[in-house]
């Protein structure tokens, strides 16, 4: 089953993963990107975070639809643990901090996608579980090194070392993981 053809998808986000993913699902679209800085009120709840910066950045993005059949989708995702967000480190210092964190332990990672046309917005969200082993300080380290950690939530990719090496479960799905839930775009597509 395919989505509508007479509808236009744009992903606004500069995400390679992200266009990845919609790639291998065999889902039409262009990028068009704009920048939006991407602060929340304080108090918003942790699980609430990712959608509410989707739906921000799709605002931002608002001018980028230039015909009624265009849909842009935007997305944020952030690991959350014990009530604390990771979001992209800062640095190599920051990277280990997180990742010392995270190892042996399990983390929530939330992704929340936005779809709006001139007429109509849907906001989103997947969660899925994410269990890592431990890691040494060396691996770590090395991740670091050799990995590319620093434009990430959780200083880490599903796809990269730390995932084929150290994640040993997941409940929820690997892509929502790697920055895009395709399963909930496909369906709120094919429902648009």
């Amino acid at each position: 089953m395919k989505i509508d053809p007479k509808l236009s998808l744009i992903l606004a986000s500069k995400s390679p993963r992200r266009s990845y993913l919609l790639e291998q699902a065999g889902i039409p679209f262009t990028v068009r990107t704009a920048d939006t800085e991407e602060i929340y009120p304080q108090e918003t709840p942790v699980m609430e975070v990712a959608p509410y910066l989707a739906e921000l950045k799709a605002s931002g993005a608002a001018h980028l639809l230039l015909a009624e059949n265009e849909v842009i989708l935007t997305a944020d995702s952030v690991v959350i643990q014990e009530g604390t967000i990771y979001g992209k480190p800062k640095d190599s210092a920051d990277a280990q901090a997180t990742l010392r964190k995270l190892s042996g332990a399990k983390h929530t990672v939330v992704t929340g996608c936005c779809l709006m046309s001139k007429t109509k917005k849907e906001v989103f969200a997947s969660v899925t579980e994410v269990y890592l082993n431990e890691m040494s300080d060396a691996e770590i380290d090395w991740y670091i090194e050799n990995g590319q950690p620093f434009d990430k939530a959780g200083s880490y990719g599903i796809q990269e070392w730390v995932g084929l090496a150290k994640i040993n479960r997941i409940e929820g799905t690997y892509p929502n993981v790697m920055g895009l839930p395709v399963d909930l775009v496909y369906s709120r597509l094919l429902a648009w």
